[in-house]
């Protein structure tokens, strides 16, 4: 099978055997969503650094909408259902979806707990959000 690349710019493929995100079967899939082939290696060092350097919750959940409607990458921020005492009670987990590399899904979440642990409000924000307190 021959594979027809995309007419953007795409993702440099890891080397063999350090990956399994299915990049040859993606482009491979008549009818596969190839979004997130357009993350290239400089794009994901950009939105890493802006996701280090959050302002505000808000600020979060646009950058969630953003890389989903630009990249398809969906990300899921969740609490423990026990106390939260550290930025280890919330879980930040990036969906599998084929093209996603795996350094990439391990990236995300480390990059937004830094900015975490840089402005705490944004943690409390989290927190806050479906509590009892919450305005």
């Amino acid at each position: 099978m021959t594979t027809t690349l995309p007419p953007f710019p795409i993702r440099t493929e890891c080397p063999p055997g350090a990956c399994n995100c299915g990049r040859d079967a993606l482009l491979e899939s008549p009818g596969g969503d190839l979004r997130v082939l357009r993350l290239t290696r400089e794009d994901e060092k950009r939105l890493l650094h802006r996701l280090e350097n959050l302002s505000s919750l808000s600020d979060l959940r646009r950058m969630e909408e953003r890389m989903e409607q630009q990249v398809g990458i969906r990300l899921s921020i969740s609490t423990s259902p026990n106390v939260v005492r550290s930025l280890r009670g919330i879980t930040i987990l990036v969906h599998e979806q084929p093209g996603l590399c795996r350094k990439t899904r391990q990236a995300i979440p480390a990059a937004i707990k830094r900015s975490l642990e840089q402005r705490p409000e944004i943690a409390y924000e989290i927190l806050n959000v479906g509590s009892l307190f919450e305005n």
